[in-house]
């Protein structure tokens, strides 16, 4: 894999905005790059970061992540064209969001509210102008065709997934996770494809569910000087919090326990030798 610059801002200053691009199709991305200036959203305060030759996007976003310059960094695909709105409508729908949510870490737009409800602003091969919700609207998972990443957050892909699907939902739950959120705004473009699911959809699908479903097992949460039983069912924490005293007495009483039982700023130092 091959990351390069497409032009360099001026030396010595942060660029507002990266653009971050998988790339794949010479032509389809010299359009975007095209598209993006017309849009206002140009050197010198924009950074334009290319992959070529990526075998994963997590991987190879978690690279250009790495490496980015821009306060804003903006992950879409190769074939997004802006349309009417460009550099100064995306400043004020950051702008509004930064009013509606502090904490917010990732914008795009389209995505998922909750089972069965979407949001989105966008024109692709299944409709013109396509307008669902209330804008701004706080989503659980992004469409990957463009997303814009709070520097700050420090946020990244997991590491043990790949391929080129469900990215987008995978970085909406490591922002969860820390304590950031996730919006689709009111920034109406034009996405080329359509999309597709095929097998390697489903494959990604099935890596997805089975390492999330895992990191958010319920769990007794050891530590130093407690146990904790988390769960993210009510019901479930509510047993746990009822458990806790119990289980932490039967423990406590394991011959391996012992040295636990006493917070380790209370346990005398170890002798050298």
């Amino acid at each position: 894999m091959r990351i390069s610059s497409a032009i360099e801002p001026g030396a010595g200053t942060r660029p507002r905005y990266t653009v971050a691009t998988l790339v794949n199709d010479e032509v389809q991305y010299l359009a975007m790059l095209s598209a993006f200036r017309a849009g206002g959203l140009a050197e010198p305060d924009v950074e334009f970061l290319a992959a070529r030759g990526a075998t994963s996007a997590f991987e190879a976003l978690n690279a250009l992540l790495s490496v980015a310059r821009g306060e804003m960094i903006i992950l879409c695909h190769q074939d997004v064209r802006l349309l009417a709105d460009g550099r100064n409508a995306l400043d004020r729908r950051l702008g509004e969001l930064d009013d509606a949510d502090p904490h917010w870490a990732l914008a795009g737009n389209a995505g998922g509210v909750a089972p069965g409800r979407l949001a989105m602003s966008i024109t692709d091969p299944h409709g013109t102008d396509r307008r669902i919700g209330t804008l701004p609207a706080r989503v659980m998972s992004l469409d990957e065709n463009f997303i814009v990443v709070r520097a700050s957050a420090g946020l990244r892909f997991s590491r043990d997934l790949t391929g080129f699907h469900l990215y987008g939902a995978d970085i909406c739950l490591v922002a969860d996770m820390l304590g950031w959120s996730a919006w689709v705004i009111d920034f109406h473009l034009e996405h080329l494809s359509p999309g597709r699911k095929d097998a390697s959809f489903s494959e990604s699908e099935h890596r997805f569910r089975a390492k999330w479903s895992h990191a958010l097992r319920p769990r007794w949460m050891q530590t130093t000087c407690t146990l904790l039983r988390l769960s993210g069912n009510p019901l479930g924490r509510t047993l746990g919090w009822l458990q806790e005293g119990p289980v932490r007495g039967i423990v406590r009483r394991l011959p391996r326990s012992k040295a636990h039982s006493t917070p380790l700023s209370r346990l005398p130092a170890r002798r050298p030798g």
